[in-house]
Parts: C-alpha cells; sequence; structure tokens
C-alpha cells in the first residue's frame, strides 16, 4: 500500500467520495499495524460514525457507533454487570447458558477431564444430558443418563442466579434448591473449569 501515509491520502480521498467501508478497510488495518496513530483513529471513528448514520439495522448502528465511541475514548474500563441483566436472563432458554458454558471452557485444563452430569430444572420441568470429553462440552435435551457423574435436580432461577453472580458457589451448592446426586467434588472441580467472562474486550483496537 506504499506505508502510512499513503494509506492516510487514500483513506482521506475515499472519505470525501462517500466510500464509508473502503475507508473502514483501510484504517482497520492501519489502526492495528500503528495503534498510537490518533489521526487514523479519528478518521475511522468518523468512518464508523457515518456508517452507523447509514445503517438500516439498529444492531448494526449500534455496533458501528461504539466501534466508533472506542477509537475515540478507549475500551471500558469495567465489563457488563451480568447481575443486571436477571431479568432477561431468567427468560434465556437454559440450552443458551449451555452453548455459553461450552464457549468459557477451559480446553487446557479441561484436556485430561471425562465427566457427565445431568442438570433436571425441578421447576420448568426439562433435562439436559451434558458430557465432557477431549476438552469440549456438549449439551442435549435428554431424560437423565443413569451413567452420569453427577446429577443435579435444580431450579433455573438458581442456575441464574449462579451465572449472574447473584448466588455464590458456596452458597449454590448448599441450597434447598439444588439436590446433587454423585460426587460435589466432581461437580465442584467442573465448575472451576469455567472461566468467567469480564466484558471489558476491545471491539475495533488493538
Amino acid at each position: 500500500m506504499g506505508g502510512a501515509e499513503a494509506i492516510m491520502i487514500k483513506a482521506r480521498n475515499a472519505y470525501e467520495e462517500g466510500d464509508y467501508r473502503w475507508v473502514a478497510e483501510l484504517l482497520n488495518h492501519l489502526v492495528f499495524a500503528e495503534p498510537n496513530r490518533q489521526e487514523a483513529k479519528l478518521l475511522l471513528a468518523r468512518t464508523y460514525d457515518q456508517l452507523g448514520y447509514q445503517a438500516e439495522s439498529g444492531i448494526w448502528r449500534n455496533v458501528y457507533l461504539t466501534a466508533a465511541y472506542e477509537l475515540r475514548h478507549g475500551a471500558p474500563e469495567k465489563g457488563i454487570d451480568l447481575s443486571k441483566a436477571y431479568e432477561l436472563l431468567k427468560r434465556t432458554p437454559p440450552s443458551r447458558f449451555f452453548d455459553s458454558m461450552a464457549v468459557r471452557l477451559d480446553g487446557p485444563a479441561a484436556a485430561d477431564k471425562s465427566m457427565m452430569l445431568n442438570v433436571v430444572f425441578t421447576d420448568i420441568g426439562e433435562s439436559y444430558v451434558l458430557s465432557l470429553k477431549n476438552a469440549v462440552l456438549h449439551h442435549k435435551a435428554s431424560p437423565p443418563d443413569p451413567a452420569a457423574d453427577v446429577t443435579l435436580n435444580i431450579t433455573h432461577d438458581l442456575l441464574v442466579r449462579m451465572l449472574t453472580g447473584r448466588a455464590g458457589l458456596k452458597e449454590t451448592l448448599f441450597s434447598d434448591q439444588l439436590d446433587v446426586s454423585g460426587s460435589r467434588t466432581d461437580l465442584l472441580a467442573f465448575l472451576m473449569l469455567l472461566d468467567r467472562p469480564e466484558g471489558d474486550f476491545n471491539i475495533v483496537t488493538p
């Protein structure tokens, strides 16, 4: 591309012509190559402003304007407080929580672990089987598997409170809304394999 200055010239010209997607493509590479080049970050922020204003989708508009804010002010200092989303998460299907758990699994720590867990929700009449093998966590809606290492009879509400931090691990394990068949030690070892997301990650900057 001829170096940073040549990219800036191309980006300014494209911006004046209203070719904002090309400007974003150019400057995204430059911002990652030279994160301290303020001129590139500010022009990219203005570009995302324009893309946001033109977006017909509310979600895309939010993404563009959030990106512009990050370029001007930096990444958030504090992550999202999941406890504030308690009412929303109470209405989230359990399968989505298990999808999240699979993503949060600490792969290296789980590499030599093998385990099967039954999760029976006593308040909503649903049950799932979770299987951990080869550092991958799978789940399926199914009646409890008799070969499982641990069976949890738990309310959906308690699971949500645990995952949002409203209920601590100790409170969860000894709650009257939870009944554990099998090894509580295995259950604790499984829960320790799950990373807690911080929520303060960068979106468009290195």
